[in-house]
């Protein structure tokens, strides 16, 4: 899949690696494969199970910078 990501995230990609979320995140070892098969750094989010809630939080407060994302 990154080899069809915009270049501008996979360089994001590369240099911070790849974040899991959700309950699938708290899977034990699923870091560990998913960097193995990627040889990208994996980190397991700070409480997997809200951060999607807790992002969308914030672009709710922030709504004026991420219009791009409501198209």
């Amino acid at each position: 899949a990154l080899e069809i990501t915009p270049p501008e995230l996979s360089a994001d990609i590369y240099q911070t690696g790849i974040y899991l979320t959700g309950g699938g995140a708290l899977l034990r070892g699923l870091d560990k494969r998913v960097a193995a098969k990627t040889k990208l750094p994996v980190h397991v989010a700070e409480d997997p199970l809200r951060a999607v809630v807790r992002g969308t939080g914030t672009a709710l407060k922030n709504i004026g910078n991420f219009k791009f994302l409501m198209q």
